[in-house]
């Protein structure tokens, strides 16, 4: 066991560096210069050669390209993210954390209602099969899995805040404001995972122990719950682990259509400011997710699951 979690380690390593590259090339890539954008974001009414050659070397652009990608680097290994354009008197670092809380406490409220919507659903639907429930709830993941985000977002915020008036349209503050964008981003975690559990439950159903456990004249409940829906958790969890830098990542235009203060809202910001460095931290940070919760909840599949070890021995 001990092994093999070194091994995924060692893995990330490479790939996280490869990660800050791609990152790094990109933003390289546009053909502004970043320092005459920093000039015009700062609004500097005149923009001289002299002044864009101060800034260039301000933000030590006139270094060679792997000069400046490997001092970024080790800048990104001590959380130096440089300053933002937008303010050059706050740090990248420092607008990411301030708005940081405020994303991580929408896709928490969205984990929340996806674990405990979708995990008694998916049950529900695998134990009563093509019933009525299990065919209306089947229409609305099809229904609910076509539909984007922001539609959903405007569709609520219409019918449930507009019309209804129960809960606040945008913005922060209260729990209140939480519920509506936390479940549009839900949604389609939702409907996926009803259908993951849905399915893998029926797969359970049709193995030799569950057949065993009929004979020995167990309990109908006891075999559904302890050993059918315990043995389909498997992949729900690691599907879930993934989904957490999914929803982190997935709050971007929720938080834009609800107003929410959350990294989303600034990473929009910067696009249209042009905000480099803020954009290459964004970009950097959500990859970085993927693949530490990618490792995380691999070894935790690979200690809970004893098939997965017997295969790797």
């Amino acid at each position: 066991m001990k092994n093999y979690i070194i091994k995924r380690i060692l893995m990330t390593i490479p790939l996280l560096i490869c990660i800050s590259f791609v990152c790094f090339i990109f933003i390289n890539l546009i053909p502004s210069d970043p320092a005459e954008v920093a000039l015009r974001v700062r609004q500097t009414p005149i923009i001289t050669e002299e002044a864009i050659a101060q800034v260039r070397a301000e933000l030590g652009l006139n270094d060679p390209f792997f000069i400046r990608y490997i001092k970024w680097f080790f800048q990104c290994l001590v959380l130096d993210f440089g300053v933002s354009y937008t303010n050059p008197a706050r740090t990248v670092i420092g607008e990411i954390g301030r708005c940081l809380p405020a994303t991580l406490q929408l896709a928490g409220m969205s984990l929340v209602f996806v674990i405990f919507l979708s995990l008694p659903i998916g049950f529900l639907c695998a134990v009563y099969k093509d019933s009525w429930f299990d065919k209306v709830m089947r229409g609305i993941v099809f229904m609910t899995t076509a539909m984007p985000a922001y539609w959903v977002g405007l569709l609520m915020i219409w019918l449930i805040s507009i019309k209804f008036d129960l809960l606040p349209t945008s913005g922060a503050g209260s729990f209140k404001h939480l519920i509506l964008p936390s479940f549009t981003v839900a949604l389609t975690y939702i409907s996926t995972y009803i259908r993951l559990i849905r399915n893998n439950m029926l797969e359970n159903m049709k193995e030799d122990y569950v057949l065993y456990a009929n004979v020995r004249g167990l309990q109908q409940k006891n075999i559904l719950r302890k050993h059918i829906l315990k043995n389909s958790l498997h992949s729900f969890i690691t599907a879930i682990g993934m989904s957490i830098p999914q929803l982190i990542a997935g709050t971007i235009v929720v938080e834009n259509v609800f107003a929410w203060p959350g990294i989303g809202k600034l990473c929009i910001a910067s696009i249209f400011n042009r905000d480099y460095p803020v954009i290459q931290a964004y970009v950097l940070m959500v990859g970085t997710l993927f693949v530490i919760f990618n490792l995380i909840f691999d070894i935790v599949q690979y200690i809970s699951d004893p098939r997965l070890r017997k295969g790797m021995e």
